[in-house]
């Protein structure tokens, strides 16, 4: 991609800049009265975003995170998109779908006295095919001002329904993992990948002591991560999902991980706001799915 002509395509004076960024990746620099963030443009994703006078980033990226073609950034929000997880036909496909790790098209970039927002997209190729075999337009815009907007449109533009899963796998930093509580999902049912994928409730706020991965299931529209190392709670608001993915891989799974330090996994949670499990959304040919986390930081 050409700097230059981005910046002049859309470009928005002292409020939006492109730049080159590590490995060569092009990034988008935003600084409006309200925040500061930094999106990738390779990956689709935000890697940091910072209210004014807020004294720590929302976002957490591993120092050791790959910033290489073909290899997913650790942290921020990668986008899991057209399947969640593992590949569920089991032909060898990558992890978590096929997005994360590739360039998108800039598409819009826009401005109000309040926000500052910019679209990427990308449509459906040969290469794609290959690994998915549907026609689509999938565009993510994020709206940049007090708060962080997401929001993920899936575009059927062929002549056959095709079924996904998805998740915006959002890496939060907080001050200590074992610190925080994450009210909201008291009661609900969850798939616990850990341990086999059995069924299990949770029972009051869920607190942090060990390796997570689990699904929540049927959750509810906000759920908050109390932080009181950092002296803030992280409101997530959700809609178009039904779903909750919580994820960390603790010591000794991440001790593992060349793309994360062996202590990083202190200082992050992954809540993903998903269609996952029985969530997965079926989309006709013509129509849109819409899948949005809306993120804001409250004193604690």
């Amino acid at each position: 991609m050409n700097i230059e002509q981005l910046n002049t395509d859309y470009g928005l004076a002292n409020q939006l800049q492109f730049r080159v960024g590590k490995g060569n990746f092009p990034v988008i620099a935003i600084h409006n009265p309200h925040a500061q963030a930094l999106i990738s443009v390779y990956g689709g994703q935000v890697l940091s975003f910072q209210p004014t006078h807020a004294p720590e980033d929302l976002m957490f990226i591993s120092q050791q995170a790959y910033y290489e073609p073909g290899k997913a950034i650790r942290g921020g929000t990668p986008i899991c998109w057209p399947w969640f997880g593992s590949d569920p036909e089991e032909r060898g496909r990558p992890n978590h779908g096929f997005v994360r790790d590739r360039l998108w098209q800039v598409k819009a970039t826009a401005t109000t006295d309040q926000t500052t927002t910019v679209q990427l997209g990308l449509i459906n190729t040969a290469e794609t095919q290959e690994l998915w075999p549907y026609a689509f337009d999938l565009s993510i815009d994020i709206t940049v001002g007090k708060t962080l907007n997401i929001a993920l449109i899936t575009y059927n533009t062929g002549d056959r329904p095709f079924a996904l899963t998805q998740a915006c796998h959002t890496y939060f930093k907080i001050g200590d993992i074992e610190q925080i509580k994450i009210q909201g999902l008291a009661e609900r049912t969850y798939i616990d990948k850990v341990n086999g994928g059995i069924l299990q409730k949770q029972s009051g706020a869920m607190t942090l002591s060990k390796e997570v991965d689990r699904i929540y299931l049927d959750t509810p529209s906000t759920l908050r991560i109390e932080d009181p190392t950092f002296h803030r709670n992280i409101k997530i608001k959700a809609t178009g999902s039904q779903t909750t993915i919580v994820w960390n891989p603790w010591a000794e799974k991440s001790a593992k991980m060349l793309d994360l330090a062996a202590g990083d996994y202190k200082n992050f949670v992954c809540v993903e706001t998903a269609n996952a499990a029985n969530d997965a959304k079926e989309i006709q040919p013509g129509e849109k799915a819409h899948l949005t986390a809306h993120y804001s930081i409250e004193q604690g």
